[in-house]
């Protein structure tokens, strides 16, 4: 199966610099390896020209974001896998053949995930994916290895293959079949939780998402945009938001819409508390966006072929915030 690693940057050169190196010596000759830039004003495109002359170059028009960059430049890239890879990751040696030997085993496995720990502290695993995601009932995201900001330490307890529920943005192979059948990531998303509705409309189809703890990749996270920058609180609980409007089984659907509001209205006063003001008006402009895009979302649930009738039992906010369960093992 022809592989195709495709790196999404954006004024992105020291990145570059650092990270690039071991995707390209880990990477060839398994798989090509590709920049989308996303119309950077830096000389990103100059620097890999002059030191990395394998690695090909998609220049986008416009900075369209994780979503609408990625939709544009595979509509240039001629492969079976497509390995979406933020440019602040670092691979490791024979990272890719347990990936792409799944692919070659499992006809079902559409969307593939690997290990991600944490770059700056390798025993830890990383927030953006660590073990494989999932979602709760009210539609927030979790992981094995990262329940909201608690990080397990890598103890090799995730070292299996294993069915998930969504595979991390930061390092993610899906078919390319699949990917375009889908119609790639709702451009709508911008950035952030976009790879979730993915995967959950991936699942619609009946494929399969897997973890592959035998694959290890090291990732910075917030590199492009900080943990506490409001921007990325506003994206994360709009898109949250818009996720369960789209996907959420139709019995789940007003309970999980009214829940949510309430749930996010104590996150906001949790901010408050914290005097950290800016992310309870991130979470209030998060809200706004969302009614103003809750008919445009309805709209396109119903273009969906079908919803499954997830297991969406846990609520992770109770588990971990009242019962005080915060590793995944924990979780009932």
């Amino acid at each position: 199966m022809k592989t195709a690693i495709v790196i999404l940057n954006w004024n992105g050169k020291q990145l570059l610099e650092e990270f690039l190196p071991s995707v390209v010596n880990f990477s060839l000759p398994e798989a090509e390896v590709y920049v989308a830039d996303n119309a950077s004003t830096d000389d990103s495109i100059s620097f890999i020209k002059q030191f990395y002359p394998t690695v090909k170059i998609i220049e986008n028009k416009v900075n369209g974001g994780y979503a609408k960059g990625y939709n544009d430049a595979l509509l240039s890239v001629d492969a079976d896998i497509y390995g979406l890879v933020n440019s602040d990751i670092e691979v490791t040696q024979d990272w890719l053949k347990p990936i792409t030997n799944e692919f070659q085993k499992n006809k079902n496995t559409a969307i593939v995930q690997p290990k991600i720990l944490d770059f700056k502290n390798k025993t830890k695993f990383e927030y953006a994916g660590a073990a494989g995601g999932f979602i709760d009932l009210f539609g927030y995201p979790y992981c094995r290895g990262r329940v909201f900001n608690h990080l397990e330490t890598d103890q090799n307890q995730f070292d299996d293959i294993a069915d998930i529920f969504w595979a991390s943005g930061a390092c993610f192979f899906i078919k390319s079949e699949v990917f375009h059948q889908l119609k790639g990531f709702d451009e709508d998303y911008f950035a952030h939780q976009e790879e979730i509705d993915l995967c959950w409309r991936t699942q619609n189809l009946g494929f399969t998402i897997k973890y592959i703890g035998t694959s290890t990749v090291y990732h910075v996270g917030g590199a492009t945009l900080q943990e506490t920058n409001p921007r990325k609180t506003f994206l994360n609980f709009r898109n949250s938001l818009l996720n369960v409007v789209k996907n959420v089984p139709k019995k789940w659907f007003l309970f999980v819409i009214f829940s949510r509001l309430v749930l996010d209205g104590i996150a906001g006063i949790k901010f408050i508390i914290e005097l950290k003001p800016v992310h309870t008006l991130a979470i209030l402009k998060a809200h706004l966006s969302f009614y103003r895009n809750f008919i445009k979302f309805l709209g396109k649930r119903k273009q969906l072929s079908k919803t499954q009738d997830y297991n969406l039992h846990t609520s992770i906010v109770w588990q971990y915030f009242v019962l005080g369960r915060k590793k995944f093992n924990q979780l009932k």
